[in-house]
């Protein structure tokens, strides 16, 4: 990059103020959404109710000129209704198909745990080959294409539990906590000075300026010794001292997610180049879904992302 592209654009900075002023104590949340944007992933947001999943995504589609549209999850959905469907026009007397909500530059997926598996499947070709096919025909999904699916971690009823394959399509798993006090009095002064003062104007983004520091971001820098990091921690999860509490390992998959999501959390803090402290940053929330725990781990209390923190505490960045 040059001096005047050595940090995110005016248009980037824009959004990334936006998501901040609406978001009040998730500034994880805002960052790992412009990484994902940014790297052309797709984030799946864990987290109890009524801490802003949803208002984050409606938030970003606000401040973004591209189609915005929202799934809500329910046991009786059918694949056509994610996808589309072909109707058949009298008037013509052949089959037209119809696009489905997926067909738009942001998909919110809300509690995607409450689809039944064929509809989860029905995402996988959308998130992986930006495409979907239906019958004998395909059709290509807009650029940029950007999933935020949610998923509530303390409702078991009527839910269906991602599958591996379906979770290793997001670049990042990020899990929300409860605010402490102070964040959730900023909280409650937000919610009530937008019930008294009217709506602002927001200038979007238009996607021309998104799909350019798109490209600018996967343009950072990633030396081969970062390279090397990267597969280090990954590799880790198969062999050494975590990987016997590992029953299925990270795929290559996960090298690359967080290689490409370090790359844009370089661009997002104004480098040409990326860090072991993008690689540190990201690694729990792009590797630790991509693993699965021996039954022993999962007994004695373990969790994934207690693997990726022992393994980041073990293997040197340089």
């Amino acid at each position: 990059m040059d001096a005047k592209t050595a940090g995110p654009t005016g248009a980037m900075r824009s959004l990334r103020d936006h998501l901040g002023q609406g978001l009040v104590g998730q500034e994880a949340l805002v960052e790992r959404l412009l990484v994902a944007l940014l790297s052309g992933g797709h984030v799946l947001v864990e987290g109890p109710p009524g801490l802003a999943k949803t208002r984050a995504v409606k938030w970003l589609a606000q401040a973004t000129e591209g189609s915005f549209a929202r799934i809500q999850c329910t046991p009786d959905l059918m694949p056509s209704d994610l996808t589309g469907t072909p109707v058949f026009r009298p008037q013509t007397g052949s089959f037209e198909f119809v696009k489905g909500p997926v067909f738009h530059n942001l998909v919110l997926v809300d509690e995607i745990n409450r689809a039944p598996p064929k509809v989860q499947s029905a995402l996988l070709e959308a998130m992986a080959e930006r495409q979907v096919t239906a019958g004998s025909d395909t059709w290509p999904l807009p650029s940029p294409f950007l999933v935020v699916a949610t998923q509530n971690p303390i409702e078991h009823d009527g839910t269906f539990p991602l599958p591996e394959a379906q979770l290793d399509r997001f670049l990042l798993h990020i899990v929300l906590s409860l605010p402490d006090a102070e964040t959730e009095r900023q909280i409650l002064d937000l919610v009530e000075a937008e019930q008294h003062e009217p709506a602002k104007t927001v200038n979007a983004v238009p996607l021309a300026d998104l799909q350019d520091a798109q490209k600018t971001a996967m343009a950072v820098h990633l030396s081969p010794e970062l390279r090397d990091y990267i597969v280090r921690l990954v590799v880790a999860t198969r062999e050494g001292p975590q990987a016997a509490d590992v029953e299925h390992a990270v795929s290559p998959r996960g090298s690359l997610a967080l290689a490409s999501a370090a790359k844009a959390r370089a661009y997002l803090r104004g480098r040409d180049y990326a860090l072991p402290e993008d690689v540190e940053a990201l690694a729990p929330d792009a590797l630790a879904h991509r693993m699965v725990l021996t039954w022993r781990a999962v007994a004695e209390g373990r969790k994934p992302r207690d693997v990726v923190a022992a393994i980041l505490a073990e293997v040197e960045a340089l």
